[in-house]
């Protein structure tokens, strides 16, 4: 430590000053930048898409999710909210023909595009073949799931079809075939927590004409 002026400094003083002065010196700054974030609307866009087949044209914060734009605006509540974390599978929809999970998907993204929900797939009347096939082999419990497992199951089926390889392929340059160990990995992002995955399987074979 040494003395200037009858002042005792150290290195450490002059850090901890120095410190201090300068978060002092930001904080008027920040406290403005904070207060304007807080007072403004949130940004808000127009999106037009097609949802089902029908077109929709809407004004939503860009902060909105698909998921919660199909849901929340749309009211179309077959679409499931999960885990909102893309790891359960229950908010699975097809865009253009490809399975996405639309909660980690903007809505502002999807200008444009074409969305098929599980209102799309089918309905009482005249249902898909992947539904039927669930409800004839029992492919669900509470039923939660089922949404996203059918719209994914789809989407399986279309991948296969497009020649897109998966893990388990050992040739990835060949056509996927469809097979039990190909359904299984490809369908392994759809969680169900009945554990009906045995029923799913055989509902998935059966549309595609192969043994579980």
């Amino acid at each position: 430590m040494d003395a200037h002026d009858g002042f005792p400094t150290s290195r450490r003083t002059v850090l901890v000053g120095g410190m201090t002065s300068a978060a002092i010196a930001t904080l008027p700054a920040q406290a403005g930048a904070e207060t304007r974030k807080v007072g403004s609307p949130p940004p808000r866009a127009r999106i037009s898409l097609t949802v089902n087949d029908r077109p929709r044209d809407l004004e939503v914060d860009t902060r909105t999710t698909l998921l919660d734009l199909l849901r929340e605006h749309l009211r179309l509540t077959g679409t499931k909210k999960g885990c909102d974390h893309g790891q359960c599978g229950a908010c699975t929809v097809l865009v253009n023909g490809m399975r996405i999970n639309s909660c980690l998907s903007l809505a502002v993204q999807h200008g444009g595009d074409e969305v098929i929900t599980i209102e799309g797939i089918g309905n009482p009347g005249k249902l898909h073949p992947m539904q039927a096939a669930f409800v004839k082999h029992d492919g669900y419990q509470c039923g939660y799931c089922t949404p996203g497992q059918i719209c994914s199951a789809v989407g399986v089926m279309r991948e296969i079809e497009l020649g897109i390889p998966s893990h388990v392929q050992t040739d990835l340059g060949a056509k996927p075939e469809i097979t039990a160990t190909e359904i299984r990995e490809r369908m392994s992002g759809n969680l169900c927590r009945c554990g009906a995955y045995s029923n799913i399987l055989d509902a998935m074979a059966e549309v595609a004409g192969i043994k579980a």
